[in-house]
């Protein structure tokens, strides 16, 4: 009868060292998946619900996340207006749920559809926009070009469409430097 409890006794110990073990190995696996989140992860899983986000220069922006793409986010404001939030200039948010998108779950074609190329889709709509960069200050008018690594803005008076009489001057902004962009 000793000998049965001195046995129930080791296979307890046992147990209850396999289940410490396990529970450490749970708790290091989860850190290393944690660890490969990005924030657009985070936002990805956050589509249709409103946040509040601090930005660079620009200060706070609340609204509805309507599209996240590889490196921006697309904010529907309180009166329907739609504002484009580079993450580079992302200082911090507000409402994310406790989910994430697995990484990588975008998609080809979503991973390469950058800030560039949804800068690229103002363009040829030729809408007037102010833009807000890091530093706080802002410019109105109408997006010219986007290359690699800047924007060009006609800067006009609001109100007035893009013409060459109305131009003051042409701003080059490197894309570093973009808070946020918004349709007048």
């Amino acid at each position: 009868m000793r000998w049965q409890r001195l046995f129930s006794d080791l296979e307890a110990q046992a147990e209850e060292l396999a289940a410490g073990e396990f529970d450490a190995e749970v708790a290091e696996r989860t850190r290393i998946e944690v660890g490969k989140l990005r924030l657009v992860d985070r936002l990805r899983a956050t589509t249709g619900h409103p946040v509040q986000i601090s930005c660079a220069g620009a200060g706070s922006v609340s609204g509805q996340l309507d599209q996240v793409g590889s490196d921006w986010v697309l904010l529907t404001e309180s009166p329907g207006r739609e504002v484009l939030v580079p993450v580079q200039s992302v200082m911090s948010l507000v409402g994310l749920g406790a989910l994430s998108a697995a990484p990588g779950s975008e998609g080809k074609v979503a991973s390469r559809l950058d800030l560039r190329h949804a800068l690229r889709r103002i363009v040829r709509d030729r809408a007037p926009v102010q833009i807000m960069l890091t530093d706080g200050s802002r410019a109105d008018g109408t997006l010219d070009r986007v290359g690699a690594d800047f924007i060009e803005l006609a800067e006009h008076p609001r109100g007035e469409p893009r013409r060459a009489t109305a131009v003051l001057r042409v701003r080059t902004v490197p894309l570093a430097a973009l808070a946020l962009v918004r349709p007048w």
